[in-house]
């Protein structure tokens, strides 16, 4: 018993002296308030106030570079930089992520300066006039404050993405084939009609045993496997019987180069008769299939107003 009291104290010891603060946390401090003043400048466009917060030697740096060598922004580089969101963005915004709030540190150690870190986790919000992007992106800073309240440095952390795409719709560029006729669009064509004739089996034939089925309908567009799907079919076909089923105009197969997608897209209507009261309903749907290097449906989404089968 005294060994295993000898044990918790020397453990509490010894977390205890594993444990040394570094400085302070606030969620209140003035050079959060001068962070915040200078968002809402680079949000206004105001250069001239935006400046008034940065000291003469500002440096920003990009938190996610792979460059080494990475000397930074200036101030007159950066402050260029945020009038390009400012002049090129609708709707510009920059608003704290849900549930954060900054945090200022004065830390301790190596701090001579009595230099203030302010870090900020933060929502970019626009859209670009010229393309068209909507921006709705994560971002996190880190500022340094000094003593006479002047920003001196700004570390950001952001997803490129959205910029290259910016970038990138300059441009045109194909992205794949379209085709009226295809085997594909063949394979979508004997589906429906067998489904027309109620040959349940063939029409089943037709999906790869691992495919996936959305209702646009349904919430978040929750997909659904093949088994599931077959015991809403055989709800429907309880309830309706099929008259017919016409294509509308043609289908499409679009071959995507970006991710080799093969989708083929198709318009129909589909002409109930409920047996409970005889009631004739047409029911216009549009189909995006997906399709394997096998010529097998791997995704299937139903776009109709699932109010007609009330």
């Amino acid at each position: 018993m005294k060994t295993k009291i000898l044990s918790v104290m020397m453990l509490i010891a010894f977390i205890s002296t594993a444990q040394k603060k570094n400085g302070t946390v606030y969620i209140e401090h003035p050079s959060i308030e001068i962070v915040n003043q200078f968002v809402k400048a680079s949000v206004a466009g105001d250069r001239s106030k935006m400046a008034s917060y940065l000291s003469e030697d500002f440096k920003a740096y990009n938190g996610t570079t792979d460059r080494a060598s990475d000397k930074g922004m200036d101030k007159e580089a950066f402050l260029n930089n945020q009038m390009v969101y400012h002049d090129n963005l609708d709707y510009y915004s920059i608003e704290p992520f849900p549930n954060s709030y900054p945090d200022a540190i004065e830390y301790k150690k190596d701090n001579p300066n009595g230099t203030v870190w302010v870090q900020t986790w933060d929502l970019i919000k626009g859209v670009h006039k010229t393309t068209g992007v909507k921006i709705d992106a994560a971002s996190h800073r880190l500022y340094t404050v000094n003593k006479d309240d002047k920003i001196t440095m700004l570390i950001y952390y952001k997803n490129g993405e959205v910029i290259d795409e910016i970038r990138s719709s300059f441009s045109d560029r194909k992205n794949g084939t379209i085709y009226n006729h295809h085997d594909f669009i063949n394979t979508t064509r004997k589906m429906m009609y067998a489904l027309e004739n109620k040959d349940m089996d063939k029409v089943y034939g037709f999906y790869d045993k691992d495919a996936r089925f959305v209702d646009s309908s349904s919430p978040e567009f929750k997909s659904i496997s093949l088994e599931e799907q077959k015991v809403i079919d055989k709800q429907i076909m309880n309830t309706f019987d099929i008259a017919s089923i016409d294509m509308v105009g043609y289908p499409d197969y679009l071959h995507y180069e970006m991710g080799d997608a093969h989708v083929v897209q198709s318009w129909w209507n589909i002409n109930l008769v409920r047996k409970s009261d005889k009631k004739t309903i047409t029911v216009p749907i549009h189909y995006q299939m997906y399709f394997n290097k096998d010529g097998k449906i791997t995704q299937e989404t139903a776009y109709y107003n699932p109010k007609l089968l009330e």
